[in-house]
């Protein structure tokens, strides 16, 4: 079950870290990490989907674009 964005802010402040640092270490804008957190973006597609999936927020999974579709096994 995802986190809710307060327990997300919580989980960050509980480790001593910033969003300026979880964005820097997972290469996300920290304009948008605050905006997910905050509740003015919801994470549905692209780097937000991506930033969500990592703060906990959301189900998800992430990828690289250039791994969709998924290579069938050999």
């Amino acid at each position: 079950m995802p986190l809710t964005r307060e327990q997300a802010r919580q989980a960050l402040d509980q480790r001593g870290i910033s969003i300026a640092e979880f964005s820097r270490a997972h290469g996300l804008n920290p304009n948008l990490v605050s905006d997910l957190l905050a509740g003015r973006k919801k994470g549905r597609r692209g780097e937000a989907h991506r930033a969500a999936v990592l703060l906990g927020i959301k189900d998800g999974v992430v990828t690289d674009v250039d791994d969709f579709p998924p290579k069938p096994n050999d």
